[in-house]
């Protein structure tokens, strides 16, 4: 699928027209900001009386609630969590302008059905990779994070050409826009989370600690090891990919990842990723996680704190503490 670039945007598609953000989270402020400093004319939509009313209008944003920002709006973010957001479309969606566009940072709720949008409207996708925050920095230093961008409905004829004019505002067209579809974009943003970046990532650090404390090394040690070098490794992968961190480290380092990686990420861990990419695909996980949400998020609040309680996150807390630099302002 083509990536596209600035010189493929049609700024028209969005001049004059006004933008309302649902949400001020970590992506809700960078987007409301940076589409703000393109030249847009935003809106932020948040439940009065909110913490996050006073800091968008504290930014200098305009704010009403949600349904007072999309009554007007040309196009409408929806920039919530996830759970949240069926809700509040049923609360909004008699106040949406007949042949607006919507527009999601993550398709969860399009592809699994909790939000079936009307047929006049327009349904899009553009979702930064990366946390807001960094949209907001790489936005600011003049360049731009890179966006996933989809097409669910397309009323009107120009629903590509208004995401793209969207991702430009915020920064994504710098840094290039990727094609895809909402069912791609949600199957394989969970199956990132699940089985690499969050719970992989998480978990094998953890393991790792926990099975040299459990031979008698110091937690301390134990720590640096498998947590706190990480950081370096992922560095590295990020700038230029395996070949970059093979250049970087030892020989030693380059033989025992070679060789040992297989047999830790071996044919039983693959089948396990091949399980959980299954349970997304079915639905299966979107049906556990909107239960959960449901029944008051016990279990989740259950493995929350069992994961803060556990000794790497204490160890690694007062260990943080002597690194004064980790807790300067970038």
């Amino acid at each position: 699928m083509p990536i596209y670039t600035e010189s493929d945007v049609d700024l028209s598609q969005l001049e004059g027209k006004r933008l309302a953000i649902l949400g001020y989270g970590s992506q809700g402020r960078a987007h409301a900001l940076n589409l703000h400093d393109s030249g847009a004319d935003v809106v932020v939509g948040l439940r009065a009386g909110g913490a996050s009313w006073e800091k968008a209008q504290a930014d200098g944003l305009e704010v009403m609630t949600p349904a007072e920002a999309v009554a007007d709006a040309e196009l409408v973010a929806f920039l919530i969590p996830d759970i949240a957001q069926s809700a509040l479309y049923e609360q909004i969606e008699s106040s949406l302008k007949n042949g607006a566009t919507l527009l999601f940072a993550h398709g969860f709720n399009v592809h699994f059905g909790t939000i079936t949008p009307r047929d006049d409207l327009d349904v899009v996708l553009i979702a930064p990779k990366g946390p807001g925050g960094l949209v907001r920095r790489q936005y600011q230093q003049g360049k731009g994070v890179p966006c996933l961008i989809a097409v669910a409905q397309d009323n009107s004829g120009n629903a590509k050409a208004k995401a793209l004019a969207y991702a430009h505002g915020i920064g994504g067209s710098r840094g290039g826009v990727l094609e895809t579809t909402f069912a791609e974009e949600t199957e394989t943003d969970l199956f990132g989370e699940q089985a690499v970046l969050c719970g992989g990532a998480t978990e094998l650090v953890v393991a790792g600690f926990e099975t040299l404390v459990e031979a008698g090394y110091q937690p301390e040690v134990a720590y640096y090891e498998c947590m706190h070098e990480l950081k370096l490794i992922v560095d590295l992968l990020h700038e230029g990919g395996l070949a970059k961190m093979h250049e970087f480290i030892s020989e030693t380092a380059q033989w025992g990842d070679l060789t040992q990686g297989p047999r830790v990420i071996d044919a039983h861990v693959r089948g396990k990723m091949k399980d959980i990419l299954a349970d997304i695909q079915s639905g299966v996980f979107a049906r556990r996680w909107i239960e959960e949400n449901g029944n008051g998020k016990p279990e989740y609040q259950k493995l929350m704190q069992a994961d803060i309680d556990h000794q790497i996150e204490k160890v690694g807390a007062d260990l943080r503490g002597k690194m004064s630099w980790l807790n300067e302002d970038n």
